[in-house]
């Protein structure tokens, strides 16, 4: 009875993804074909709700923790509230601001293209802005020493996503953290975003492994030829010196200068030409970004550190913030 009810849902669920979902004369698009279409938009649409639920709940979750910890200062310190407290531990510490802090903030100000009025007319003015500055620094340092104080560690699961690590890869096999980038060598914020990974890894010496997969967009035209480049270093175990190259050329990525890039790294020149005027790489590469896509991958960089999207040239701060949470509190002293 089971496996008839089975069959016969089955069938049900067959039919209507054939059943037509538009007509066009006596063609028709049926919701199999549709399916097919938006799987790639509808893929990135939830990972993207899904890491926004996340983050929500984090802020939250870094809130309240903030207040259990300051109200166990607030009681240790016999105080009545916050503000008492820092009145008490942290603003006796402030240094009052000199002259030279004060001018140090004006011209910053003025080299922002601010127009303020000559410094002797406002000085008493920025020196309380110095100070309030100073107060602020202060405040959160001393928020941020007592939160790792406490030992706070923090369960909430982070949504992740499962990522093939196959590729080129620099880093321990077995590091805590792995990076898959998706990237373009004739894209400007790739380009950017090259100086930032090497800070990440030189951050973290021994704890990230790194891949890198190919994603040349359509708006490149070199891009392809250039990940094809890459991939016929690879061949003789030199991808990442061509791929430093690459991203060092200022855009000159013209098949010619691709054969000049492979001597100058000490590959063979034959084997290397072989390898690129033969195209045997395309495949290669077009696996590269068509695994991207099922990824929801739509522009470059895009990362994924240990299955969690990070997309485009951010900042060095927004990787730490993942690879901490990531490594805990333990492996990051």
């Amino acid at each position: 009875m089971f496996r008839r009810l089975t069959i016969a849902l089955a069938l049900l669920a067959g039919a209507a993804c054939q059943k037509p979902v538009a007509r066009i004369g006596t063609q028709s698009i049926t919701a199999k074909e549709l399916d097919k279409e938006v799987a790639t938009d509808l893929l990135r649409l939830d990972r993207d709700y899904r890491q926004q639920i996340y983050q929500v709940k984090r802020a939250k979750l870094d809130e309240l923790i903030q207040k259990r910890v300051l109200e166990a200062r607030v009681k240790a310190a016999g105080v009545k509230d916050e503000r008492a407290l820092f009145e008490k531990e942290v603003l006796p510490t402030v240094q009052d601001p000199t002259i030279a802090d004060a001018q140090k903030l004006y011209d910053e100000v003025q080299q922002s293209g601010r127009q303020l009025p000559p410094f002797d007319e406002i000085k008493d003015q920025v020196l309380m802005a110095v100070k309030q500055r100073k107060a602020e620094e202060a405040v959160s340092t001393y928020v941020a020493k007592a939160m790792a104080d406490a030992g706070v560690v923090v369960n909430l699961p982070a949504y992740r996503m499962p990522v093939d690590t196959a590729g080129p890869s620099q880093g321990p096999e077995k590091a805590p953290i792995t990076i898959v980038e998706f990237s373009d060598f004739q894209c400007p914020y790739c380009v950017k975003a090259e100086a930032t990974v090497k800070q990440v890894l030189a951050a973290y010496p021994g704890q990230i492994r790194l891949v890198y997969r190919d994603f040349p967009l359509p708006m490149h035209p070199l891009a392809p030829k250039a990940a094809q480049a890459a991939q016929c270093a690879l061949d003789q175990s030199k991808y990442w010196e061509m791929h430093g190259k690459l991203f060092a050329s200022q855009g000159q990525l013209e098949v010619p200068s691709l054969k000049q890039y492979a001597r100058e790294v000490g590959l063979n020149g034959d084997t290397f030409d072989k390898c690129l005027d033969s195209n045997e790489k395309e495949k290669v590469v077009d696996a590269n970004h068509k695994y991207g896509e099922t990824l929801g991958v739509q522009g470059t960089p895009a990362f994924f550190i240990n299955g969690r999207f990070l997309n485009g040239a951010v900042p060095m701060s927004e990787f730490k913030k993942i690879i901490d949470e990531e490594l805990g509190p333990v492996a990051r002293k």
